[in-house]
Parts: structure tokens; C-alpha cells; sequence
């Protein structure tokens, strides 16, 4: 692109600037130099998105859905381990950034973080930043018991603990449910969650690239994360919850709680 600028000036130098000036249109050479360069950048622009899309569609095609329910009937959801213990914050990762729609009306961006010392607050509407946020991820209708099976032992051990909050996100991608006003019509129908701890909401559009960042890869189970205020991930899970991996969040929930 600066090589198709350079080369456009330098023709419209030669061509004599200013005779576009008097004339008040640009000398033939002078036009064909700016077509072209033009021409060269919307290339260039084109075959990125083109390379971009067709690696999309390799790695997504890599996978199927027959993959995907083999891989969960095999190991029950759980396509991986469970963290057995908190995520030390020398090797946690940041949770991704994530806009998420609520039915009772307006917008949210997961992780809730908190405020830098020097700065003035936190995220306009927010509020107070919990010390310990565990948001469960649903990319199908199936997997929304399964952060179910995570988040209602949760609530029932820190319940009384108001810096603790429960995000169960699902994702909606057809472009119909996405588009406006359907996806108003749409969260107006949806149930509410009466706990003010915990928040159901809904992520919609085209979610490729944030699954790329946290390496999901099958679409028919849960992802349950705990972030801690600085929106890093300090334990993970897959599936349903079994007691010995509920045993573990809590534990690892206690610790960030402790450490405020």
C-alpha cells in the first residue's frame, strides 16, 4: 500500500502538480496513477479477507458436528481436565473481551475489571467489580444444563457473598436472531434471573474469533471459567460438574475471595 502511495506521488510530480491546480481536474497521467494505486490497495485488501475466510473455513470444516457429539459421548463432555487448583497468576491469561446482551435491557462487556489505581472508576454502569466472576459458556441449547450443573452449587456456597457473580452466557449466532429489532423481540421473551448474583445473558453474532482465543474447538459442550478482578482466568472446567471438580472451584473461589 505505501508502495502504491509512493509511486502515485511521484507520477503526479512528474506530471506537474501544478497544472492540476489551474486546471481544476487532475492531468490524465496524474488520474491514471491514483486508478491504479487504487486499484493495487483494494487487491491487496480483498486477498486478506479472501486468505482470512478461507482459513476460517478449513478450520472450521476440519471439525464436524458427527466429531463433535462423537467427542462428547466418548468422554461425556469433558474434553478436558478441570484445573485441579487455582491458577497461579504468573500463568493465568486473560479472559477474552465479550459484549453480552441482558433481557432486562442493555449491554455488558465481560470481564468486569477493575479500575486501574490512577483511574476514576470502573466501567460506566457496572458498578462494583466482584472479587470473583464465573462465567459459563453455552454455544448450544444442549450444553445449558450442563453450566447449570456449575453455576447453582456455586451460588449455593458464596450466595451470601456479594463479591461473587455468575455469568451464564449463551450464543446466539443466526444473523436473523442477531439483527435488530429481532434480537430486541428476542431478549424480551427470554427468561430473567430473580438472583441479582446471577445474570443470563446472551452474546450474538459471529463468535469465530473469540472461540479462537480460548482454543474452543466443540461447539456441543460447556466451558466454565472463574475470572478474578483483573479478568484473568484463574480456573477453567468442561461439561458437568462432578463433586470432586465442584470441590475445586470452591476451593479456588475461597482463595481469591481471601485475597482481596
Amino acid at each position: 500500500m505505501l508502495r502504491a502511495r509512493g509511486a502515485a506521488g511521484a507520477l503526479l510530480r512528474l506530471a506537474g502538480a501544478g497544472a492540476f491546480a489551474q486546471s481544476g481536474g487532475a492531468p490524465p497521467l496524474a488520474r491514471a496513477a491514483f486508478t491504479r494505486g487504487f486499484l493495487d490497495l483494494h487487491k491487496m485488501v480483498n486477498k486478506e479477507a479472501i486468505e482470512k475466510e478461507k482459513a476460517r473455513l478449513k478450520d472450521e470444516m476440519s471439525r464436524g458436528y458427527f466429531a463433535d457429539i462423537s467427542e462428547i459421548r466418548k468422554n461425556q463432555g469433558k474434553i478436558a481436565t478441570a484445573s485441579k487448583a487455582i491458577i497461579p497468576e504468573a500463568d493465568a491469561v486473560e479472559f477474552p473481551d465479550l459484549v453480552v446482551e441482558s433481557p432486562d435491557g442493555g449491554a455488558l462487556h465481560l470481564p468486569l475489571v477493575a479500575p486501574a489505581p490512577e483511574d476514576d472508576g470502573g466501567e460506566a454502569g457496572v458498578g462494583v467489580i466482584p472479587d470473583a466472576s464465573l462465567v459459563c459458556l453455552s454455544f448450544r441449547a444442549s450444553s445449558q444444563k450442563m453450566a447449570e450443573s456449575w453455576s447453582s452449587p456455586f451460588l449455593d456456597a458464596f450466595g451470601a457473598d456479594k463479591n461473587i457473580h455468575v455469568y451464564e452466557v449463551s450464543f446466539i449466532d443466526s444473523w436473523l436472531l442477531s439483527s435488530s429489532p429481532v434480537r430486541q423481540a428476542f431478549l424480551k421473551v427470554m427468561r430473567k434471573s430473580n438472583n441479582p448474583q446471577r445474570h443470563i445473558v446472551y452474546a450474538f453474532g459471529d463468535h469465530y474469533d473469540f472461540r479462537k482465543k480460548l482454543q474452543i474447538i466443540n461447539l456441543l459442550t460447556g466451558y466454565i471459567y472463574l475470572i478474578d478482578r483483573q479478568g484473568r482466568i484463574r480456573w477453567q472446567g468442561f461439561g458437568s460438574a462432578t463433586q470432586e471438580e465442584l470441590s475445586s472451584l470452591t476451593a479456588s473461589t475461597s482463595i481469591l475471595l481471601d485475597d482481596k
